[in-house]
């Protein structure tokens, strides 16, 4: 996995210089990559901060937030310790959209973040698979990759229009030349981008489902996630589509189909296998072996924040109504 990954990366910091290349000759090359280097060191320090700002996500204030907020914060953090993860900071994203990701360099480093849609439109349990998953992609550290990738992506898009606005390498054909980097550089580096997100996606999966010990947590929140995706709209994900595959659930319109052009696996086959793992831990989707973090006993979610029924109405489409 982490050979696969270094050449991904090696892949698109060669699109960048390739871009370059036929941009500017040898010294767009050379510029290209220089900056490609300069990319991901400022990804690497500062990519998480860069993401949480894109999306409007903000950090949880817990003093002031309502009682099922807090609830959710706790369960975080609950999950965080259960897993050995340091705790994560915890943001929130004001959309209508339930969806979530996570970012950071390294579990020291990390924050997940949800939208007000997630917390609202799912139960709790199924709020603690979604975030579950989200751990599992700081404990594999997926985060940083991911955010790397969402950085050179957009670069080199970016750096393909420059191309075409001042038509190319004229040694090299001109505008013909523009208009070839223009459409296959975002293609190429798009497909290197999502084949780093689909092969993550099983994965965080597979060990989000042993984080929080219940795998039918997870699918549950899959197909609700993904049914309301498609008709709700993200602003903030749609003004940044390169960040796209760190959502659970593609935040843009996707296609169904299980292909190398779409951002996340098919829904449906990430819940089957999910499915499949529960039928393989036994009843209730509780491990028979000590695989996860509560050693195959069944996780129970810590008791909600006291004051809940006082100070927030009980909604029923609400997480805890």
């Amino acid at each position: 996995m982490h050979m696969r990954t270094y050449l991904l990366l090696a892949a698109m910091t060669a699109l960048f210089g390739g871009v370059g290349y036929l941009v500017g000759g040898p010294v767009g090359m050379g510029v290209a990559l220089v900056i490609a280097v300069i990319m991901n060191g400022y990804a690497y320090w500062n990519g998480d901060k860069l993401v949480l700002r894109m999306q409007g996500a903000r950090e949880i204030d817990v003093a002031t937030a309502s009682p099922v907020v807090r609830t959710f914060v706790q369960d975080v953090h609950h999950l965080a310790d259960s897993a050995g993860l340091p705790r994560p900071k915890v943001c929130i994203i004001d959309t209508p959209q339930p969806n979530a990701f996570a970012t950071g360099r390294d579990p020291q480093h990390a924050a997940v973040a949800a939208t007000t849609g997630l917390l609202s439109m799912l139960s709790r349990q199924e709020v603690a698979g979604v975030m579950a998953h989200e751990l599992a992609h700081v404990q594999n550290r997926d985060s940083l990759v991911m955010t790397i990738t969402a950085t050179l992506a957009g670069a080199i898009t970016m750096l393909a229009n420059i191309a075409l606005f001042f038509g190319g390498n004229r040694d090299r054909g001109g505008a013909v030349t523009a208009i070839m980097i223009m459409i296959l550089a975002p293609a190429a580096a798009g497909i290197v981008q999502m084949a780093i997100s689909r092969s993550r996606e099983y994965e965080a999966d597979r060990r989000g489902a042993l984080i929080c010990g219940q795998p039918l947590w997870l699918a549950s929140a899959l197909e609700k996630i993904d049914r309301h995706a498609r008709s709700v709209r993200n602003r903030r994900a749609e003004s940044s589509p390169a960040m796209a595959h760190m959502y659970i659930i593609n935040p843009l319109a996707g296609l169904k189909r299980d292909n190398l052009f779409s951002t996340h696996p098919a829904t449906a086959n990430r819940v089957a296998a999910l499915r499949r793992l529960a039928g393989e831990m036994g009843e209730g989707g509780i491990p028979s072996a000590d695989v996860g973090p509560w050693g195959g006993q069944s996780p129970v979610l810590p008791p909600e924040s006291a004051g809940n029924d006082n100070d927030t109405p009980r909604r029923r489409r609400g997480p805890w109504g």
